[in-house]
């Protein structure tokens, strides 16, 4: 798997299945396994939060989820085939976890929402081995919570916490949590639980899932998409013209070289 680097992130250029893949043959291995996905918002966020960028950094795995993030790897040159969307990969795993019955946990949201979540899952996962789930405010007694993951004895967990608790908790705890993977979803519960849905596929497509959040949470979400936005349009925008300043000088060193200028 190709890793690139773009605004001091990392992350592999892998497709859907190359990752499902991956992760399975790690997990296999017994080979602990850090996953986070990256898009438009926690791109802007690294810059100003060194915990985070150093959380993500330290990820084994790191996808590209938001078309943002895609377009923008691709005008800066790097080949970027797909999207792995979190919430896909999400579904794309518990079919695995389900078909060779890897143990999996469930942590975070409302404890309605995670309760509502492992209904759906087994649902669409018949026979997948939940190992358990709790919900997402545990803060008060961080170290038992992280107690119970280990003793169920899953081998996979989902963390639904918003960024950047999940990216942190997941690095401070790490091989603690006693799992071989581990992958923080954000939301994806709120959608799979259908408290919220998801944007038509069109608008996936289209770099457009961040309209139909407005559109559903407008007093919460237009703020935080209007800055997170402006400020990676603004981030491309000055990468994209250092990149140009330095290749027109590149190309007049190589002309003057070829030429025998310099002497």
């Amino acid at each position: 798997m190709k890793r690139v680097e773009m605004f001091d992130c990392p992350f592999d250029v892998a497709s859907m299945n190359e990752t499902v893949e991956l992760i399975g043959e790690r997990i296999a291995s017994g080979t602990f396994t850090q996953h986070v996905v990256v898009n438009v918002a926690k791109l802007v966020h690294m810059r100003k939060d060194p915990r985070l960028a150093a959380a993500v950094r330290a990820c084994d795995i790191i996808n590209v989820d938001g078309m943002g993030v895609v377009w923008g790897a691709r005008m800066l040159g790097h080949q970027v085939r797909e999207r792995v969307a979190g919430i896909d990969l999400f579904d794309e795993l518990l079919g695995l976890a389900t078909r060779q019955g890897i143990p999996v946990f469930l942590l975070g949201s409302k404890p309605e929402v995670v309760e509502k979540t492992v209904i759906v899952v087994r649902e669409r996962h018949p026979g997948i081995p939940l190992a358990g789930w709790h919900h997402g405010y545990f803060w008060d007694d961080e170290e038992a919570t992280v107690e119970l993951i280990r003793r169920s004895g899953a081998k996979m967990l989902f963390v639904a916490i918003t960024s950047p608790k999940k990216e942190v908790f997941i690095e401070r705890w790490n091989e603690k949590l006693g799992v071989s993977f581990v992958m923080g979803v954000g939301g994806t519960f709120d959608v799979v639980a259908g408290k919220v849905s998801r944007a038509p596929r069109w608008m996936q497509q289209s770099g457009l899932e961040w309209a139909y959040r407005v559109i559903q949470e407008p007093r919460r979400m237009w703020r935080r998409y209007l800055v997170t936005n402006s400020a990676f349009a603004w981030m491309l925008l000055k990468e994209l013209v250092k990149s140009s300043a330095w290749r027109r000088s590149s190309g007049v060193g190589r002309r003057r070289n070829e030429n025998g200028g310099g002497q």
